[in-house]
């Protein structure tokens, strides 16, 4: 169908928008990595990368980045969200830096003030700001990763010293991939087994040195460089091994779990597994700082990949007219415009998850809410990596041999980001969660309802909560009211979309919980019954995340103040949400919700969404306002340079402007 041509938008406008709540911690990191070194650092050996990244460091915290987030009597200004912003905008930079950041102040610092008390937080947190104590944060093990409540590092107590003796008892216990371990870290946090008494208390963390104050390893500990990695070398990840170290017993951080000097163990959180569940909660901050800064990444390679396409050209049209600019051409623009489109998605979507942990931080929030924030960190963080993997690679295509080339920093963002999809959770295992989230609600009627009980639950009970999770309830809830007939309406109507996302995660989550009913029969093997539904599992997380993406997008395209730019966003919205159905259009079509017409259709509107756009991408990558010395990048400099001499050459000639023009070439 027609897409109607898209105004001019105000990019500063845009930007206004993007940059949200949190606008003056945006404009002030611009600033400050406007004066770092360049983030090009392919060409650095392993050491003087990592010197160059500690150094930055030490000017962040001499600039104050770190004290954002933390707690206003320890000289912090208590501001939670602000330092998740600080943390995204780290991504547009030196990933390294964004990383080193993250474990000092983020994972290691946010432990020590997480599970520790007021002891830890009077002796450490100042230090910890300051980064006059480097620290580490040392869950993963060799032999156990996603699978933290079975690490086998143990910390047993010894009621004749009141010490805790920290172990590694075999070698697929040893600490693993641990940032700032192999270079400057002078202490830890261990997770391990605690054992009180002779019985494991589950996991617990505690504050183990590493090294003096002259930078040597101290007795007892092991410590050994993981070596140059494919990308982030700036961070130096060791691993650690613990030949019974011994820690007084203040050691321990104890919010959730003390031992008394005598020896006997005492909780304010019942059972062993519920609160190891409790005290990962309280760490969800490193997932959204994950996802923000791939965020960040991916905003870099689609601005040098969009940049660069508006003036490399490639082939001439049958007429012998003027070589084609790239992005005329309609496979180029479907390779860069959905990606462009569905990275807003996702950056709202960070802002609202932003938004709620933020307003939550003060207080106490019940179990349902903290769930479901955890389940949109672990969601989101999935969702954003993968799709920076998918779309840094795609920008380095977009951008041929050139792409392939350092200078150009597509590979060195390749490299960089591609561990996200793994580290603070290996998102195939943080989507099980996410479906495990959604699932809770069923757990205590799945083997006792049949059909029509499990109908009428879901009816009554799962949609008020699926609709509920949503920031704008009332918006979607209009506009989804104003959908009549699936078949005839109009593929760029709101509601349509909207009720689209909300069905199939309905249905989708309606037969998963089906499948996993049978875990509860005679006989039945329950490894067996989840295992065959994995495939099932992992797309009820996805539908799950799309949905409340595109709720965030809806909300902010709502929100925006100027005509224009609203419009602009609606229609990246639509090629958005039309991208995501194409891709999906096997369950589509194989469930009934779409004709095999109306699915054709849906192709043929996302080429003429990208035709729509195509005008407005430079607008769209401009509003990201990503300073050139941060960008780095000469294909995206010089294609810029490039375009405005071109601007110039045609206005002088009296000729309309060929980027305005919006063709689009389908040979």
């Amino acid at each position: 169908m027609p897409v109607p041509a898209i105004r001019p938008a105000d990019p500063t406008a845009l930007t206004d928008l993007l940059d949200g709540r949190w606008g003056h911690v945006r404009r002030d990191a611009r600033a400050r990595m406007a004066a770092l070194p360049s983030p090009a650092t392919y060409d650095l050996s392993t050491e003087r990368h990592r010197e160059q990244v500690f150094a930055e460091l030490r000017e962040l915290a001499k600039s104050g980045y770190p004290r954002v987030g933390f707690p206003v009597e320890y000289g912090g200004q208590g501001d939670p969200g602000a330092t998740l912003t600080s943390f995204e905008m780290l991504g547009f930079g030196d990933l390294s830096l964004m990383v080193k950041a993250g474990v000092q102040w983020g994972l290691f610092g946010g432990a020590v003030e997480a599970l520790g008390t007021a002891h830890h937080h009077d002796r450490y947190l100042r230090e910890i700001m300051d980064l006059d104590l480097p620290g580490c944060f040392a869950m993963t093990e060799t032999g156990h990763g996603s699978d933290v409540q079975h690490l086998r590092t143990t910390a047993t107590y010894d009621p004749s010293t009141r010490e805790f003796v920290v172990h590694t008892p075999h070698e697929a216990a040893r600490k693993e991939y641990i940032g700032n371990a192999a270079r400057d870290g002078r202490i830890a946090v261990v997770f391990a087994q605690l054992v009180v008494g002779g019985r494991s208390r589950g996991v617990h963390a505690l504050l183990v040195p590493l090294r003096d104050g002259n930078g040597e390893v101290l007795p007892g500990v092991r410590i050994e460089d993981c070596g140059r990695k494919a990308g982030l070398n700036g961070v130096d990840n060791g691993r650690v091994w613990f030949d019974q170290v011994r820690v007084p017993r203040e050691a321990l951080l104890n919010r959730y779990g003390d031992v008394t000097e005598d020896g006997r163990y005492t909780s304010p959180v019942e059972g062993d597994s519920r609160r190891f569940f409790t005290m990962l909660g309280t760490l969800i901050r490193g997932r959204i700082s994950v996802a923000g800064a791939a965020g960040s990444a991916t905003k870099s390679a689609l601005a040098i990949a969009v940049r660069y396409a508006l003036v490399r050209r490639q082939f001439g049209r049958p007429d012998g007219g003027d070589e084609v600019v790239l992005l005329d051409y309609r496979a180029h623009q479907r390779k860069l415009l959905p990606a462009l489109a569905t990275s807003y998605a996702l950056h709202f979507a960070q802002e609202e998850l932003v938004t709620t942990l933020h307003e939550l931080g003060g207080t106490q929030p019940d179990d349902r809410r903290q769930r479901e924030l955890e389940s949109r960190a672990a969601g989101l963080k999935a969702a954003t990596t993968w799709h920076a993997t998918h779309t840094i690679q795609t920008c380095r295509e977009a951008c041929g041999g050139a792409g392939y080339l350092a200078e150009n920093r597509l590979p060195q963002l390749k490299a960089d980001t591609d561990v996200f999809t793994t580290f603070e959770g290996d998102n195939t295992v943080l989507y099980q969660l996410v479906a495990k989230g959604l699932l809770t609600g069923y757990q205590q009627h799945l083997h006792e309802l049949g059909s029509v009980g499990m109908a009428r639950f879901i009816a009554d009970q799962f949609v008020g909560t699926v609709i509920e999770r949503t920031a704008a309830r009332s918006l979607i809830e209009r506009l989804t009211a104003a959908v009549t007939r699936d078949d005839d309406t109009d593929l760029l109507d709101r509601g349509w979309h909207l009720r689209l996302f909300e069905d199939r995660e309905k249905h989708v989550l309606d037969t998963l919980a089906r499948r996993l009913r049978r875990a509860g029969d005679p006989g039945a093997d329950a490894f067996e019954v989840f295992n065959s539904a994995q495939d099932h599992v992992l797309r009820a997380a996805r539908v799950h995340v799309e949905r409340i993406v595109l709720e965030a997008f809806v909300a902010a395209v709502d929100r925006c103040p100027d005509p224009d730019t609203a419009a602009l966003l609606g229609r990246v919205c639509d090629l958005h949400v039309l991208s995501t159905v194409e891709s999906d259009l096997a369950w589509f079509l194989g469930h009934g919700r779409l004709s095999g017409t109306r699915a054709k259709a849906v192709t043929a509107t996302v080429n003429e969404l990208c035709r729509a756009l195509r005008p407005h991408a430079l607008t769209l990558v401009d509003a990201f306002a990503i300073p050139d010395s941060v960008i780095a990048a000469p294909i995206a400099l010089g294609a810029e340079r490039d375009r405005q001499d071109a601007q110039r050459v045609q206005e002088a000639a009296g000729l309309p402007r060929k980027e305005d023009t919006g063709a689009a070439v389908t040979s």
